[in-house]
Protein backbone atom coordinates (compact mmCIF):
# COMPACT_ATOMS: atom_id res chain seq x y z
CA UNK A 1 0.00 0.00 0.00
CA UNK A 2 0.74 3.39 -0.61
CA UNK A 3 0.89 6.47 1.10
CA UNK A 4 0.00 10.05 -0.81
CA UNK A 5 0.81 12.70 1.56
CA UNK A 6 -2.02 15.35 1.34
CA UNK A 7 -1.51 18.81 2.13
CA UNK A 8 -1.98 22.13 0.24
CA UNK A 9 0.75 22.03 -2.31
CA UNK A 10 -0.02 18.35 -3.32
CA UNK A 11 -0.44 17.01 -7.02
CA UNK A 12 -3.11 14.27 -6.06
CA UNK A 13 -5.29 13.78 -9.02
CA UNK A 14 -2.15 12.95 -11.79
CA UNK A 15 -0.24 11.00 -9.05
CA UNK A 16 -3.51 9.01 -8.27
CA UNK A 17 -4.07 8.55 -12.12
CA UNK A 18 -0.52 7.46 -12.67
CA UNK A 19 -0.84 5.14 -9.67
CA UNK A 20 -4.27 3.50 -10.83
CA UNK A 21 -2.39 2.94 -14.08
CA UNK A 22 -0.14 0.57 -12.47
CA UNK A 23 -2.76 -1.35 -10.40
CA UNK A 24 -0.66 -0.05 -7.41
CA UNK A 25 -3.10 0.34 -4.06
CA UNK A 26 -2.82 3.50 -2.08
CA UNK A 27 -4.46 6.01 -0.14
CA UNK A 28 -4.21 9.74 0.06
CA UNK A 29 -4.02 11.08 3.68
CA UNK A 30 -2.69 13.73 5.98
CA UNK A 31 -2.70 12.01 8.82
CA UNK A 32 0.60 10.36 10.06
CA UNK A 33 -1.10 8.01 11.78
CA UNK A 34 -2.35 6.69 8.82
CA UNK A 35 0.50 7.24 6.57
CA UNK A 36 2.84 4.90 9.48
CA UNK A 37 0.05 2.16 8.12
CA UNK A 38 1.46 2.17 4.38
CA UNK A 39 4.33 0.41 2.98
CA UNK A 40 6.18 3.33 1.21
CA UNK A 41 5.16 6.93 1.18
CA UNK A 42 4.89 8.93 -1.93
CA UNK A 43 5.08 13.41 -1.42
CA UNK A 44 4.06 15.22 -4.65
CA UNK A 45 3.90 18.92 -4.42
CA UNK A 46 3.31 22.12 -6.54
CA UNK A 47 3.04 25.96 -5.94
CA UNK A 48 5.17 27.98 -3.22
CA UNK A 49 7.82 26.30 -0.92
CA UNK A 50 6.95 28.54 2.46
CA UNK A 51 3.09 27.76 2.13
CA UNK A 52 3.74 24.08 1.99
CA UNK A 53 6.13 24.28 4.91
CA UNK A 54 3.41 25.62 7.00
CA UNK A 55 0.60 23.78 5.46
CA UNK A 56 3.27 20.33 6.67
CA UNK A 57 3.76 22.17 9.98
CA UNK A 58 0.44 22.46 10.50
CA UNK A 59 -0.13 18.51 10.64
CA UNK A 60 2.92 17.68 12.50
CA UNK A 61 3.78 16.06 8.86
CA UNK A 62 7.27 17.69 8.81
CA UNK A 63 8.08 16.10 12.07
CA UNK A 64 7.03 12.41 10.66
CA UNK A 65 8.65 12.75 7.41
CA UNK A 66 11.79 13.62 8.55
CA UNK A 67 11.91 10.42 11.20
CA UNK A 68 9.90 7.84 8.87
CA UNK A 69 11.93 4.74 7.65
CA UNK A 70 9.50 4.08 4.66
CA UNK A 71 10.78 4.69 0.96
CA UNK A 72 9.41 8.36 0.15
CA UNK A 73 9.53 9.55 -3.66
CA UNK A 74 9.00 13.01 -3.64
CA UNK A 75 7.91 14.93 -6.62
CA UNK A 76 8.46 18.37 -8.16
CA UNK A 77 8.27 20.51 -5.01
CA UNK A 78 7.80 17.61 -2.94
CA UNK A 79 11.92 16.75 -3.90
CA UNK A 80 12.61 20.26 -3.17
CA UNK A 81 11.23 20.43 0.28
CA UNK A 82 13.54 17.50 0.91
CA UNK A 83 16.73 19.89 0.80
CA UNK A 84 17.91 22.65 3.58
CA UNK A 85 15.93 25.39 2.49
CA UNK A 86 14.82 27.61 -0.50
CA UNK A 87 14.95 31.09 -1.64
CA UNK A 88 10.95 31.19 -2.07
CA UNK A 89 10.05 32.83 0.90
CA UNK A 90 13.43 32.28 2.25
CA UNK A 91 12.34 28.84 4.25
CA UNK A 92 13.33 26.38 5.59
CA UNK A 93 12.66 22.97 4.69
CA UNK A 94 12.93 19.26 5.73
CA UNK A 95 16.52 19.60 5.63
CA UNK A 96 17.60 15.77 5.06
CA UNK A 97 19.46 16.30 1.77
CA UNK A 98 22.18 19.41 1.99
CA UNK A 99 21.72 22.62 -0.26
CA UNK A 100 19.47 25.22 -1.02
CA UNK A 101 17.00 26.05 -3.44
CA UNK A 102 17.62 28.73 -5.73
CA UNK A 103 15.80 30.72 -8.42
CA UNK A 104 16.82 30.42 -12.27
CA UNK A 105 17.75 33.58 -13.82
CA UNK A 106 14.95 34.87 -15.79
CA UNK A 107 17.68 37.10 -17.78
CA UNK A 108 19.23 34.05 -19.36
CA UNK A 109 15.94 32.28 -20.16
CA UNK A 110 12.41 31.76 -19.81
CA UNK A 111 11.50 31.10 -16.14
CA UNK A 112 9.50 28.81 -14.84
CA UNK A 113 11.62 25.92 -16.74
CA UNK A 114 8.48 24.41 -18.69
CA UNK A 115 8.19 21.36 -20.70
CA UNK A 116 10.37 18.42 -21.71
CA UNK A 117 13.66 17.95 -20.89
CA UNK A 118 16.11 15.24 -20.23
CA UNK A 119 18.47 14.08 -17.73
CA UNK A 120 21.97 12.69 -17.47
CA UNK A 121 22.42 9.83 -15.19
CA UNK A 122 25.24 10.43 -12.85
CA UNK A 123 24.91 7.02 -10.58
CA UNK A 124 23.29 3.73 -11.24
CA UNK A 125 20.24 3.29 -8.68
CA UNK A 126 17.20 1.10 -8.65
CA UNK A 127 15.04 4.24 -9.52
CA UNK A 128 16.06 5.40 -12.33
CA UNK A 129 16.72 1.98 -14.16
CA UNK A 130 16.03 1.60 -17.75
CA UNK A 131 15.84 5.34 -18.43
CA UNK A 132 18.56 6.93 -19.70
CA UNK A 133 20.15 10.55 -21.35
CA UNK A 134 17.86 10.50 -24.21
CA UNK A 135 14.49 10.09 -22.79
CA UNK A 136 12.81 13.17 -22.39
CA UNK A 137 10.39 13.83 -19.14
CA UNK A 138 8.25 16.62 -17.90
CA UNK A 139 9.26 19.86 -16.13
CA UNK A 140 7.65 22.82 -14.63
CA UNK A 141 9.59 24.77 -12.08
CA UNK A 142 11.19 28.30 -11.50
CA UNK A 143 13.47 26.92 -8.58
CA UNK A 144 16.56 24.87 -8.91
CA UNK A 145 18.14 21.92 -6.33
CA UNK A 146 21.56 22.05 -6.72
CA UNK A 147 24.04 18.77 -7.69
CA UNK A 148 25.96 17.37 -5.05
CA UNK A 149 26.82 13.93 -3.91
CA UNK A 150 23.20 12.30 -3.35
CA UNK A 151 21.95 13.51 -7.30
CA UNK A 152 21.74 10.52 -9.37
CA UNK A 153 20.95 12.70 -12.45
CA UNK A 154 21.51 16.02 -13.75
CA UNK A 155 19.31 18.35 -15.77
CA UNK A 156 20.61 21.17 -17.52
CA UNK A 157 18.22 24.59 -18.35
CA UNK A 158 20.14 27.90 -17.79
CA UNK A 159 22.72 25.78 -15.43
CA UNK A 160 23.09 22.25 -14.03
CA UNK A 161 20.60 21.44 -11.58
CA UNK A 162 19.45 17.94 -9.60
CA UNK A 163 16.89 15.77 -11.27
CA UNK A 164 16.68 12.58 -9.22
CA UNK A 165 18.31 12.54 -6.24
CA UNK A 166 18.38 9.64 -3.47
CA UNK A 167 19.52 10.01 0.22
CA UNK A 168 18.90 6.44 2.51
CA UNK A 169 15.03 6.14 2.34
CA UNK A 170 14.51 9.16 0.54
CA UNK A 171 14.44 9.69 -3.21
CA UNK A 172 13.13 12.79 -5.62
CA UNK A 173 12.42 13.74 -9.08
CA UNK A 174 12.30 17.35 -9.88
CA UNK A 175 9.71 16.21 -13.39
CA UNK A 176 6.64 15.05 -13.09
CA UNK A 177 6.60 11.47 -13.81
CA UNK A 178 2.70 11.07 -13.76
CA UNK A 179 3.00 13.45 -16.88
CA UNK A 180 5.67 11.95 -18.51
CA UNK A 181 4.10 9.07 -20.22
CA UNK A 182 5.59 6.02 -20.72
CA UNK A 183 9.16 7.09 -19.57
CA UNK A 184 7.60 8.50 -16.18
CA UNK A 185 5.84 5.62 -15.74
CA UNK A 186 8.83 3.40 -16.01
CA UNK A 187 10.24 5.33 -12.54
CA UNK A 188 7.23 4.83 -10.59
CA UNK A 189 7.48 1.20 -11.19
CA UNK A 190 10.70 1.11 -10.62
CA UNK A 191 10.14 2.86 -7.51
CA UNK A 192 7.23 0.21 -6.50
CA UNK A 193 9.35 -2.97 -7.55
CA UNK A 194 11.95 -1.23 -4.88
CA UNK A 195 8.96 -1.07 -2.37
CA UNK A 196 7.93 -4.93 -2.94
CA UNK A 197 10.97 -5.98 -2.85
CA UNK A 198 11.88 -4.59 0.55
CA UNK A 199 8.71 -5.72 1.66
CA UNK A 200 9.88 -9.47 0.51
CA UNK A 201 13.28 -9.05 2.50
CA UNK A 202 11.58 -8.01 5.72
CA UNK A 203 9.64 -11.04 5.17
CA UNK A 204 12.26 -13.38 5.17
CA UNK A 205 13.54 -11.80 7.39
CA UNK A 206 11.12 -12.51 10.06
CA UNK A 207 10.77 -16.22 9.07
Amino acid sequence: MIGIIKYKAGNLASVENALRRLGAEYIVSDSHEELEKTDAIIFPGVGHAAAAMDDLRAKDLDVWLKATKKPVLGICLGMQLLFESSEEGDCKTLGIIPGRLKKFDSSKAKVPHMGWNQFNPLQEHSLISGIGNKQFLYYVHGYYAPTNEYTLASCNYIKDFAAVVAKDNFMGVQFHPEKSGQVGSLLLQNFLTMVSNSNSQKKSASV
